[in-house]
């Protein structure tokens, strides 16, 4: 997907997702839909794919039908197709002008890991440079992804001030839910995501045409 450029220039956050996942073999084999449907909570490419509206296309032996991005994983391991349905495409909608997204995660190690926490951010500046439209979506912080709304309210009709920051951050550590284990605790996720949102916030508002603060 990184070689694509008019898709890496209109959803950098999607490219950036995809671009992390695995090594330059394994993206050669394998695809958008089959991380998607791995329903991993920590799959990179879905909470980029989440704040960036993405629909899936399913396919199975009763017709097609599209499905926000947001509802295919429903826990762990499991997903809401039947056992005879298939994803044949994700569709991204159109980006407005003055709008971007961006993604980041934490990991331990500098490459080929999974992300101890993801973070989505898609937002719309208006002329003036305010907030429009905003959707924030965690990994690895729950059992499948999540859209944060609260967080999406705190920077809608705002200059992403600091404040606007704050209240994203609070509401991003607010909304996750994550376990302990041996990659880090509950407590450092739930830091982190606030963390991650703010700073993913910051590059999508550059990316937007906002001034980086």
């Amino acid at each position: 997907m990184g070689e694509h450029a008019a898709l890496a220039t209109d959803w950098p956050g999607v490219v950036e997702a995809v671009n992390l996942i695995g090594s330059t073999q394994i993206q050669g084999r394998a695809t958008l839909a089959g991380n998607l449907c791995n329903a991993s909570p920590s799959a990179d490419s879905v909470p980029a794919m989440v704040a960036a509206g993405a629909v899936a296309r399913v396919v199975g032996p009763d017709g097609s039908r599209d499905v926000p991005v947001l509802d295919i994983p429903t826990g762990p391991g499991r997903t809401s197709l039947a056992r005879d349905e298939f994803i044949a495409s994700i569709f991204l909608p159109a980006r407005a002008e003055r709008s971007a997204d961006a993604y980041l995660r934490f990991i331990p190690r500098t490459e080929m890991d999974i992300a101890v926490v993801g973070c989505g951010v898609f937002l719309k500046l208006g002329e003036d440079g305010t907030c429009t439209d905003a959707r924030v979506a965690l990994g690895a912080v729950a059992p499948k992804v999540l859209l944060v709304e609260d967080a999406a309210r705190a920077l809608i009709g705002t200059s992403l001030d600091d404040a606007a920051l704050q209240a994203l951050a609070s509401a991003c550590s607010a909304a996750a839910k994550p376990i302990s284990d041996k990659r880090g605790t509950a407590e450092f996720r739930v830091h982190v995501s606030g963390v991650l949102a703010r700073r993913a916030a910051l590059i999508a508002k550059n990316r937007a045409g906002g001034a980086a603060q």
